[in-house]
């Protein structure tokens, strides 16, 4: 393949592997591949087209399953998805972030043999200052009692551990838009070429290299963090004069497409691990809807996906809406944070950098 291969010839290619395939799954990841040049043109346009800004309902800005807020661009990213891949027969039922029970393919319409599961807006919140925002997407086949009967989809139809992912992928809207893609056999990076609006294989067999000396997380919470992270990060922190004797970067943008993309890209390692913040909830990223996706990416990467304590793909869902921590990105930075977790902790532990007076005393 070269540069000029379309997505639409690199799905062929890929599907020429099962063939006995029908078709239909490539002609699925087309519509989510259309979803995201709608929502890419709606980005591109912002407050041109009244894109920005909290949706208002009765005057009053709607809030989602999660308890958020909802900006404009979610309400249109969500309705984009269900409106270009609901109709075309290959779907069983879908389910979003924004929506609190799975959506039916309504019974006049064909139904197909696939779930799809997304976030339509990750990020959303840099949407208003103009940063790079993302889709999130997974497809999982739909359980054979359900796909004989026909019958609506339950929520825990999509309750598979992300190895039993057909395809995950994520549209990122920035400079170029770009749809990073997994079908089970690598990871492929297309640009979409606005001339043509065909999304064109930029990035074939794209790497994670395993060691990094970069590293993202959100520093307000460090507080909150558990022994085994505050460790790492003081680790990294110390740099050339510390224990692992090299300088690191850190990162952190609030969108995780593009933490996601970075890593992708160059290597390095993302961590929005499970803390005491909110003792309630065991972490801040969901599951389904960006875990699992982003998670199966980074590992057919050659990465690794985890909690920190277990393998992130390995996880079965047991609510739609279900919260994990996640660390991802380079292997060997993953699986040093899954040994912390792995060793006894010092009584003695304590963290100078982040403690009440810190470093900079007198």
């Amino acid at each position: 393949m070269n540069s000029r291969t379309t997505l639409t010839q690199y799905l062929i290619e890929q599907r020429r592997r099962y063939p006995e395939a029908s078709g239909r799954f490539n002609n699925l990841i087309l519509d989510v591949a259309l979803s995201c040049k709608a929502i890419a043109r709606a980005v591109a346009f912002g407050r041109l087209a009244d894109m920005h800004g909290h949706h208002l309902h009765n005057d009053v800005a709607s809030v989602n399953v999660q308890g958020e807020v909802q900006h404009k661009l979610d309400v249109y990213a969500n309705q984009t998805f269900v409106d270009m891949t609901a109709t075309n027969g290959h779907l069983a039922g879908m389910a979003s972030e924004e929506m609190q029970e799975p959506w039916q393919i309504p019974a006049a319409l064909p139904r197909g043999k696939h779930l799809l599961v997304f976030d339509p807006l990750d990020g959303s919140s840099n949407v208003d200052v103009n940063m790079t925002v993302g889709s999130i997407f997974s497809v999982l086949r739909a359980p054979d009692e359900v796909i004989a009967s026909g019958r609506d989809v339950r929520s825990e139809d999509f309750f598979q551990p992300g190895a039993q992912q057909l395809a995950a992928g994520y549209a990122l809207y920035g400079p170029s838009t770009m749809l990073v893609l997994s079908v089970g056999h690598g990871v492929a990076g297309f640009t979409l070429d606005p001339n043509l609006g065909e999304f064109m294989l930029t990035h074939p067999d794209i790497q994670i290299p395993a060691d990094t000396q970069e590293f993202a997380i959100n520093a307000s919470n460090s507080r909150f963090w558990e022994p085994p992270v505050k460790r790492y990060v003081d680790e990294c922190l110390a740099g050339k004069t510390g224990p692992r004797g090299k300088d690191f970067n850190m990162r952190w943008i609030a969108s995780m497409v593009a933490e996601a993309h970075r890593i992708l890209m160059r290597g390095g390692v993302f961590m929005y691990p499970r803390d005491s913040k909110d003792p309630s909830k065991a972490g801040r990223l969901r599951l389904m809807y960006e875990a699992s996706p982003i998670g199966f990416l980074i590992e057919q990467a050659g990465g690794r996906a985890s909690t920190g304590h277990q393998a992130a793909l390995h996880i079965k869902p047991s609510d739609l809406h279900q919260r994990i921590g996640l660390v991802f990105g380079s292997r060997n930075e993953v699986e040093r944070i899954e040994r912390y977790h792995a060793e006894p902790q010092p009584l003695n532990w304590h963290n100078p950098l982040f403690a009440e007076r810190s470093l900079f005393m007198d």
